[in-house]
């Protein structure tokens, strides 16, 4: 010390600016890898489906409990033919603009299925619908009465390579 010159020197706590650019990169890269391994449109598409098979299940159970309860008659909106398939929905006229998971146009019926008055309410909450495509006119679920008269619903628009969603019983 010169002169009773008094030196102090502080030490600044913190981050300088590059540190903090830095660790602002670090955490960037590792949300985006994170959002890579998640995969958020493959967890939905999946859950989508899981949606159809509970749908096509409960379709199905519910046009059996209707059948235990009504005598083994078919609910009035399935027709008796093995080699037509019905859209679900109340649309009269359309339903069979469109595919449906390998259904040949030509097996489905211009006129959708309505099974509201027969199911709903008592066996359903309500006629469900494809989370993704489906609407009340056309739900975009199939239904048939088998040669062996069964009962099939098929989910028409499966996700990420699902060929076909479907319950018989």
């Amino acid at each position: 010390m010169q002169g009773g010159e008094i030196r102090t020197e502080r030490k600044q706590k913190g981050f300088t600016l590059i540190e903090l650019l830095i660790i602002i990169g670090i955490i960037g890269i590792l949300f985006a890898v994170i959002l890579v391994a998640v995969d958020p449109a493959r967890r939905f598409a999946e859950a989508r489906n899981a949606v159809r098979r509970q749908d096509v299940r409960d379709v199905v159970e519910a046009v059996l409990e209707y059948m235990k309860d009504n005598r083994n008659t078919f609910p009035k909106n399935i027709d008796a033919l093995a080699t037509s398939y019905q859209m679900l929905g109340t649309a009269t006229t359309g339903c069979n603009a469109t595919a449906c998971a390998g259904i040949p146009v030509e097996s489905l019926t211009a006129a959708c299925s309505d099974l509201t008055s027969d199911l709903v309410e008592t066996y359903l909450a309500e006629i469900p619908m494809d989370p993704n495509t489906g609407t009340a006119e056309n739900t975009r679920y199939a239904i048939n009465k088998t040669s062996g008269n069964r009962i099939e619903v098929i989910a028409c628009d499966s996700e990420l390579g699902v060929t076909t969603i479907r319950a018989k019983r």
